[in-house]
């Protein structure tokens, strides 16, 4: 790998990712059009059930685009100008992304990931779902009859068929009743020419693309951190050769970063110099938070999500957003939402050791923007 010239601080990368996220440096509100194009800039958005605060799409396109109104994400993939499929996680996705996401799709065609040849052990109950959408247009999985053997993730057969036929591509999302799915083809919900041709990507041809998109969407990143945005098997070694070409291009640029550790890749001819935000929480899922080693190096915080601990073993709570000021991480709050009442309710705050200044005031700004993109009436902190 060849030596950059250019050696810049970890201020700057600090800096550089927390720019490329797009925040909203006020309170404001957003419209639908804005949600697409922060979908758009992101590359993905990571979409979680636990709603204890929000759902997790939620407050990270809040933090972004400020209050929006709900049912737009919905009326997004109903007009086929978003999508819903694995990316980092489960992630809403714009559309023109479509093509490269064929890519895995193509695998999952050959084989779920934790479900194994679906298609090979459910013929029938595959051509009978793929039917009943065909005739009936979009479903859910309430739709269909049969029950789990019980637990979170013990679904009914149908639902099993119908994640290994969204994962395939051989089903699409066409928006949700509530935060449940609903199924249809993809010809009825994509494009004409985004279906017409269902050729997919080679492996170099993906990595390549998800290396570039996903530097430009996160504003720095190294090697093994790209890896971990698209969950790619490889690593650094897979990811390498791609992003030599990109930088020998001209489309990516490699810095040196003074701590010594592994080189970053940034979108050539970007500099730092954008707005940060004053005082925002972010969603435990938000693209900032991703890469846990890139972000204990860049931020000095180590990112902790107990949910699936017992109480008694938590540190910092069951539902904890991070604080961001400016380009800092500054604190931990454990909140809860109680929708009846219209209360945003904060639970503990953690302050990170060493932070100076009025961490009240920021808390309490950021609670307040929380808030209204929640449509909560009063904090009680």
């Amino acid at each position: 790998m060849p030596k950059s010239l250019t050696t810049v601080s970890v201020a700057e990368i600090r800096r550089r990712v927390v720019e490329a996220q797009g925040y909203a440096s006020r309170p404001r509100t957003g419209t639908p059009a804005e949600v697409l194009a922060t979908i758009r800039r992101a590359g993905c958005i990571q979409l979680d059930s636990v709603s204890t605060v929000e759902r997790s799409h939620r407050l990270a396109l809040g933090a972004r685009v400020g209050a929006y109104p709900e049912s737009c994400v919905s009326r997004l993939l109903r007009t086929g100008k978003l999508f819903e499929y694995w990316a980092h996680e489960a992630c809403l996705l714009p559309v023109e992304d479509y093509p490269m996401h064929r890519w895995r799709m193509a695998r999952f065609a050959e084989s779920h990931p934790w479900r194994g040849n679906v298609f090979e052990r459910e013929p029938e109950l595959t051509r009978q779902v793929l039917r009943e959408i065909g005739e009936r247009g979009p479903l859910g999985s309430r739709h269909f009859e049969g029950s789990g053997s019980g637990g979170m993730w013990n679904w009914k057969p149908a639902k099993v068929v119908l994640e290994a036929l969204h994962s395939a591509g051989r089903l699409a999302i066409a928006g949700r009743d509530g935060f449940q799915r609903l199924y249809d083809l993809p010809e009825r919900v994509f494009p004409p020419e985004l279906t017409a041709n269902g050729a997919a990507p080679t492996d170099d041809e993906y990595t390549r693309w998800a290396t570039l998109r996903g530097v430009v969407a996160r504003g720095a990143l190294t090697e093994s951190a790209v890896a971990e945005m698209w969950r790619l098997k490889g690593g650094v070694a897979r990811i390498r050769p791609h992003a030599d070409a990109l930088v020998a291009e001209g489309k990516l640029q490699r810095l040196e970063v003074a701590d010594g550790k592994a080189p970053v890749l940034v979108p050539a001819g970007v500099e730092p110099g954008g707005a940060l935000p004053p005082a925002l929480l972010l969603s435990p899922f938000d693209n900032l938070v991703w890469d846990r080693a890139f972000l204990k190096r860049v931020f000095g915080f180590e990112h902790v999500i107990e949910i699936y601990k017992r109480e008694h073993e938590r540190v910092y709570g069951y539902y904890v957003l991070p604080l961001l000021r400016r380009d800092r991480l500054v604190g931990r709050a454990d909140l809860k939402h109680d929708r009846a009442e219209g209360v945003l309710r904060v639970k503990a705050f953690h302050p990170e050791p060493g932070v100076r200044g009025d961490l009240d005031s920021t808390l309490d700004a950021a609670l307040i923007r929380l808030a209204r993109v929640l449509g909560a009436e009063v904090v009680s902190r």
